[in-house]
């Protein structure tokens, strides 16, 4: 379990400096390929303050995962009821999706990549990762149910489908190619109903 994080206040900037290191290395380099040592010195903090706020890496490695599901649902917010504006949040969630494929040091999704390094379904990082990728398959059904789709549920796993691909499409191939693709399959997505 990790130690209180926040004080009175909210998260240590210590803590903050922290999760904001250890976010751009694993992402850029793999969680695997950074040690704690390199996230302590870059973050410029002393091995026991990190010990203070995680136990270990994998504590490190969850809280990571954490804020960048926080970011996600913040960046994408909640879905509307009225069905064309529900249509139109799918739509508008997914070029949040496209546009990150063509950002500069586009590395692919964190949480496939995270899934990747850990193997085992049982980790407290894969919890994570299961976690939001609930969460995103989710609100897809629910856009497409409010927005009258004819099988919802199907129409969330068609999305999630589409969003891994174009994700590991956009990092390893033409991402703005993938950003069309992607864009155009969900507006047709969309559309059926």
């Amino acid at each position: 379990m990790v130690e209180n994080p926040t004080g009175p206040r909210g998260p240590s900037p210590a803590r903050a400096r922290l999760l904001r290191t250890a976010a751009d290395l694993f992402y850029a380099e793999g969680v695997h390929a950074v040690g704690v040592d390199r996230v302590i010195t870059e973050a410029g903090v002393t091995r026991a303050t990190f010990y203070r706020h995680f136990p270990g890496k994998e504590a490190l490695v969850v809280a990571y995962l954490e804020a960048a599901d926080r970011a996600v649902r913040a960046a994408v917010g909640e879905v509307p009821q009225e069905p064309g504006a529900a249509a139109g949040w799918l739509t508008g969630m997914t070029l949040h999706v496209a546009d990150e494929l063509c950002r500069p040091g586009f590395r692919g999704c964190p949480f496939i990549n995270a899934a990747a390094e850990f193997p085992d379904p049982a980790s407290p990082v894969r919890r994570v990762v299961r976690e939001h990728r609930d969460w995103l398959q989710g609100v897809a059904t629910e856009a497409l149910r409010r927005a009258g789709h004819p099988d919802p549920p199907e129409g969330g796993r068609r999305w999630t489908a589409l969003r891994d691909g174009a994700m590991v499409s956009g990092y390893l191939d033409d991402a703005q190619a993938a950003r069309a693709t992607l864009r155009d399959a969900v507006e047709e997505l969309v559309r059926t109903r």
